[in-house]
């Protein structure tokens, strides 16, 4: 008897799914002061403007990363619902809030100084670690993943990440019982990453950091991404390891990370700090749940490329995802 697959929700044919491609990020942020607090506003894509030739020969080199040879595609994150996105979109449109408040960081996010990174995981584990670039890509099972991403500015895409599964960080440090949440620390340096330059804004909550509950850390989803498009991760996605959670909004995935957390307490984040009213701790894709300033029922999906075009979707949700995740919030 043959055996009929019933695909996923988010399937489509293989042969449909574009070649090589990439994340786009596109946020612009304007930070006003009412009275003595400080109020965010993000406002929409209204669209982009495609880059010069010279340009695009810098843009080209910042691209250009040794290949991960030998990873493999995971069959069970192999296919979405829509085009991969084309991936010189996403080298040279970003969202880095260290580099800035635009879109157009990419050419300063090349400061980030990764020859000697090391990331250490620490807190309330057994065996505490650090971990060095060549054990990032050498002691975990590296494979490729192809997710759907969802930006809280309510524009979204397809990126095919390569890294390892969260939970083997988990089982290498062996967090105690009293572990309940996991905080990410982003790589901050005030003469690298200097942020936006906004003279009326008092201080921001430098550095980045971003959390999770222990159990959605370990949920099959959670991802630590090393390299992008068969090669390492150019810097201005977050090199040289991020955090990548494609049923959240893209806001929790921390860049350049240099250290995991496991703690007790539920941690501080950035944009919770910064703006609670607006971005919580949880932050699940809700179709139903809109930002105070707009609907989260649709999104503008950025497409095959090469130009910036934009596609209305509705908003699943979890992103799509509710068969993986949907249990840890019952």
């Amino acid at each position: 008897m043959p055996i009929i697959r019933v695909p996923k929700s988010w399937e489509i044919p293989e042969n449909e799914v574009t070649p090589e491609t990439a994340f786009y990020n596109r946020r612009r942020f304007l930070k006003t002061l009412v009275g003595t607090g400080l109020g965010a506003s993000i406002l929409p894509i209204v669209g982009c403007q495609e880059s010069s030739s010279s340009e695009n020969v810098e843009l080209n080199k910042t691209l250009d990363k040794p290949k991960l040879m030998g990873v493999k595609l995971n069959p069970a994150f192999a296919q979405v619902d829509r085009p991969i996105t084309n991936e010189k979109l996403a080298g040279q449109y970003n969202n880095f809030y260290e580099f800035g408040s635009t879109k157009s960081i990419w050419q300063a996010a090349q400061a980030i100084p990764t020859d000697t990174w090391k990331v250490e995981v620490t807190g309330l584990v057994k065996n505490p670690r650090t971990y060095d670039l060549d054990d990032l890509q050498k002691k975990f099972n590296l494979q490729e993943r192809i997710y759907r991403f969802r930006c809280v500015e309510a524009w979204s895409m397809v990126i095919p990440w390569i890294g390892f599964p969260m939970r083997e960080i988990i089982a290498a440090v062996e967090p105690t019982s009293q572990a309940k949440f996991v905080r990410f620390t982003s790589y901050y340096d005030p003469k690298v990453t200097y942020g936006p330059l906004l003279s009326f804004v008092k201080k921001l909550p430098w550095p980045y950091q971003e959390g999770l509950r222990i159990e959605e850390m370990a949920n099959d989803l959670a991802f630590f991404a090393v390299g992008i498009y068969g090669h390492l991760l150019p810097d201005q996605h977050g090199a040289p390891i991020r955090a990548v959670l494609p049923w959240k909004y893209g806001f929790k995935g921390a860049k350049s990370i240099v250290k995991v957390e496991f703690l007790e307490k539920q941690p501080a984040t950035y944009w919770n700090t910064l703006v609670p009213d607006e971005y919580d701790f949880e932050a699940n894709v809700n179709p139903t749940k809109p930002h105070p300033r707009w609907s989260q029922a649709t999104e503008k999906f950025v497409g095959k490329g090469p130009g910036f075009s934009w596609e209305r979707k509705e908003t699943l949700p979890y992103n799509g995802y509710g068969e993986y995740v949907a249990s840890l919030y019952v």
